[in-house]
């Protein structure tokens, strides 16, 4: 018989393409994944990785189990599904996914009330970019995601995906002291030509919406500085390198050097929770959508500005 743990362990390889991705999701080491995988393969008598290069990559065979395993653990979903339901209360596993300012700002304080609301409930978080988890909440790698978009960007629900508002985050320019916008109540986006850019990487959802928010406005933007966390971006600006456009959640109090400017108007992201249609009776889920909304007006009450 096929052990479900292993099962999940070859479905989340195939979800997140590497070992070492799966094991974060899964909570496990990759040591454990290649173990459980290595087990499936002599009870199943078939080779389900092969070597590539420096990573593995899944056989064939691997890839027809992997989508078995789909079915089998959306099966097993909505089995504790009904269970749950009928026990009324918020129980078992939630994997949630959200990503980086939103992990550091606020899924601390809704873990944690989650935690004390419910001790039956071990809900788990994973740091992922907002529009790969929208992509795992559809696949059913992680319960429910917290993600975001822009006000000129939408983020897309795919069919089978529920989604619910948190809230908005307001976002705003940050310029070293001395810039000619640090004494100023406001900027409007047509006024900010010229300027050296500090931004996330391309791909990310701030560096395309930044691009796309300059050239509406008439700029090819100059990016000077590349970083991921946005303490780093905060730094290079407090260090006259460049201005940079961050949002509040997460962002924390601002060094001395830094100076934020109001953009007029005001870009905003806002939030959003996003779970599986079919596991949207789960108290849990229903649970952790009311303890989101309930934190938000907290968190961003007592956000620096």
């Amino acid at each position: 018989m096929l052990d479900l743990q292993r099962l999940r362990a070859l479905h989340a390889v195939s979800v997140h393409g590497t070992v070492g991705a799966a094991a974060v999701a899964l909570g496990y080491t990759p040591s454990a994944v290649s173990q459980q995988i290595a087990k499936l393969e002599r009870e199943t008598r078939t080779v389900l990785m092969e070597r590539e290069g420096r990573g593995v990559r899944l056989t064939d065979e691997a890839r027809q189990l992997a989508a078995t395993a789909k079915e089998l653990l959306a099966i097993v979903e909505r089995a504790e599904t009904d269970l749950e339901e009928r026990r009324g209360l918020p129980a078992g596993r939630l994997t949630v996914a959200a990503f980086a300012s939103a992990a550091r700002g606020l899924l601390p304080g809704v873990l944690a009330e989650l935690g004390r609301r419910h001790p039956a409930l071990d809900a788990r978080l994973t740091e992922v970019d907002p529009h790969l988890s929208v992509d795992l909440v559809a696949k059913g790698a992680v319960d429910l995601a917290v993600a975001h978009d822009w006000d000129i960007a939408p983020l897309p629900a795919p069919p089978g995906v529920e989604q619910a508002v948190i809230g908005d985050d307001l976002c705003d320019l940050l310029v070293p002291e001395g810039h000619p916008f640090a004494g100023r109540t406001a900027v409007r986006r047509e006024e900010l030509g010229g300027e050296r850019w500090i931004c996330q990487p391309p791909g990310r959802v701030c560096h395309d919406w930044l691009l796309r928010t300059l050239r509406t406005a008439g700029h090819e933007p100059d990016i000077v500085h590349r970083a991921e966390e946005n303490p780093t971006l905060v730094a290079l600006v407090a260090a006259g390198l460049g201005v940079a456009l961050i949002p509040r959640l997460g962002r924390g109090a601002l060094p001395a050097g830094v100076v934020e400017v109001p953009l007029d108007p005001m870009p905003v992201r806002r939030l959003y929770a996003l779970w599986r249609t079919g596991a949207a009776r789960r108290p849990a889920i229903a649970e952790t959508v009311r303890v989101l909304g309930e934190q938000w007006p907290k968190v961003s009450a007592h956000t620096p500005r």
